[in-house]
């Protein structure tokens, strides 16, 4: 019996998120998939960047509608059918995606696997928040986050040769097969909570005063801000136009351009779980936020203004752009911090509408910037950018970056009797 004890204390923890946390990695597998096939995809279906930069953006627009009542829902109901539940949406959406013959189809497609994504880092983050004592969390994010990763890293280069050996289409019901798989994972290992924190969270806020409290702390909209901003380049240079950059621009091959991109992940993988260990072994979160938000901007700008550079210096320079912008991964303790245990699910929805609506903005805004300065040059049936368009479109990180920086001084700091666990 002891032995049993000793087993849910210290195993079950890790075997409950991490399994959680393959949904978490399979939905970003949706999301990155896009930049991965973008040339196929844009040729097939005849789409301008400005529709590909729609048809991107539906999948984050199905979060930004969804995620203030996932949140709710997660405070209310059972994570784990929560999560199975999301999950079988975001499977019809894959399948239907691979079969889409049209801009409209492929959007409602792939705006029900978008649904799925408003669910999965939620789930994940409230299963942490149940499973682990406050002075481990950030690293387990970390860790969460770095499990994710894998799944942005699976969508570039093994999904570009894997397209390119089949079709983008046989590609993605290949993607759906996955995800029946992991269905059955979650069903098998994911449990909602220890037994005594089950029986402690009888209590409920009421609906109204819950969200109003979560809505109107200024912290959870300045985290939100600060992890949207820093996840910017994964969210538009990865998932959407990082291999048109450097294939369009700097002649890259397909092939290698999808490595060079996947290495964003890369950096996020091997970031994350290290600023959430060294995080929590200081307790400290804001000055590990503010390097990585300074760094990040000077990598950015050498990205950008660095004439002729090689394909080793972009693997570098995208590896340490993912690296120091996995800062962002502090701002989920963050919040979890400074909100009641009966609202966590509610005050990260309201802090995730920001980190994924404004992507849901840019992905489009960014698209329309490129197609306002292109000459309408056509190269294998598809919108040949220049640098320059390319340049105009991409200001929008180091601005971004800067913002993030000026929302970081609303944001609290934990103290470290706060942080420390309870006797």
């Amino acid at each position: 019996m002891n032995n049993v004890r000793s087993w849910k204390r210290s195993v079950l923890p890790w075997v409950v998120c991490l399994s959680a946390s393959l949904f978490f990695a399979y939905e970003l597998l949706q999301l990155h998939v896009m930049n991965a096939i973008s040339p196929m995809l844009m040729k097939d279906l005849k789409l301008s960047a400005t529709d590909f930069g729609y048809l991107s953006s539906t999948y984050l627009i199905a979060d930004v509608i969804f995620l203030l009542p996932a949140g709710i829902i997660l405070d209310r109901f059972s994570v784990r059918k929560v999560i199975l539940t999301a999950l079988f949406f975001c499977l019809v959406g894959t399948a239907g995606f691979a079969k889409a013959t049209s801009l409209p189809f492929a959007a409602g497609c792939h705006f029900l696997s978008g649904i799925g994504n408003a669910f999965c880092f939620l789930s994940c983050i409230m299963l942490i928040s149940r499973w682990f004592p406050k002075e481990r969390q950030a690293f387990v994010v970390g860790l969460m986050i770095t499990i994710g990763m894998l799944g942005g890293v699976v969508a570039q280069l093994p999904f570009s040769l894997l397209a390119q050996a089949l079709t983008w289409r046989a590609a993605l019901m290949i993607d759906a097969a996955i995800g029946v798989i992991l269905f059955a994972l979650i069903f098998s290992f994911v449990k909602d909570a220890p037994m005594k924190i089950t029986k402690k969270q009888k209590t409920k806020i009421p609906f109204f005063e819950g969200l109003k409290r979560s809505v109107l702390n200024l912290h959870n909209i300045c985290s939100g801000l600060y992890i949207c901003l820093m996840n910017l380049p994964l969210m538009i240079i990865s998932a959407v136009w990082g291999t048109l950059f450097l294939t369009q621009v700097h002649h890259i091959s397909l092939t290698t351009a999808s490595f060079i991109v996947s290495m964003i992940c890369m950096g996020t993988i091997v970031g994350s779980p290290l600023y959430g260990w060294i995080s929590d072994k200081i307790q400290k979160r804001k000055a590990l936020m503010v390097f990585g938000g300074v760094v990040s901007i000077a990598i950015f700008m050498l990205i950008l203004l660095v004439p002729y550079p090689s394909e080793g210096m972009f693997t570098f320079l995208f590896f340490f752009l993912g690296f120091f912008t996995s800062s962002q991964t502090l701002g989920y303790p963050a919040i979890t911090e400074n909100n009641p245990k009966e609202l966590t699910g509610t005050s990260m929805g309201v802090a995730a509408l920001i980190i994924m609506g404004f992507p849901a903005i840019i992905q489009p805004l960014s698209g329309k910037l490129l197609d306002m300065g292109w000459d309408g040059t056509m190269a294998n049936g598809a919108p040949l950018y220049s640098a320059a368009d390319f340049r105009t479109a991409f200001l929008i990180f180091p601005i971004g970056f800067l913002t993030a920086l000026f929302a970081l001084s609303k944001i609290k700091e934990r103290s470290k009797k706060q942080l420390a666990p309870a006797v």
